[in-house]
């Protein structure tokens, strides 16, 4: 069996949805040097729905295509939706991850929300924080080995 799927190499390979949106409604970053992987996402919402959505990655190819991936998987959907995307279903929609490279998807997940409540703060909305990942006190890194 190969180490990657094939929707995996496909995203990697002709990731969806790359650059920068100026003036984002939303722009949530994640990750560091010592993991290896930086993921941005970049959200443009409207009436509650994200009309679009754009990443910015430095990593590894698993980070890329799940980057590609979660983009793909927000746009044209209710904030609610968006909100609700975990690092299982970008996962499934990639059919699979190895093991050692999970820490892509949830850096994905973690992106979205960070992306969204930049929108919150943004725009004076409330929500409750304990939906949101505390990436300043996280030791997501150490705490998966990368």
């Amino acid at each position: 069996m190969a180490l990657y799927s094939e929707t995996v190499m496909d995203h990697f390979r002709h990731p969806r949805n790359v650059g920068v949106i100026e003036n984002a409604d939303g722009v949530g970053e994640v990750g560091n040097a010592k993991c290896g992987d930086i993921m941005k996402i970049y959200l443009k919402i409207d009436n509650d729905t994200i009309t679009d959505a754009k990443f910015e990655t430095f990593g590894c190819g698993s980070a890329i295509a799940s980057s590609s991936m979660a983009t793909e998987m927000i746009k044209g959907k209710p904030v609610s939706d968006a909100l609700a995307v975990t690092n299982k279903a970008v996962v499934e929609a990639l059919d699979g991850l190895p093991t050692h490279k999970i820490h892509c998807s949830v850096l994905a997940e973690e992106a979205i929300k960070l992306a969204l409540k930049d929108y919150y703060d943004r725009h004076g909305i409330d929500y409750d924080k304990k939906v949101f990942p505390d990436c300043e006190n996280c030791a997501h890194c150490d705490a998966h080995g990368v």
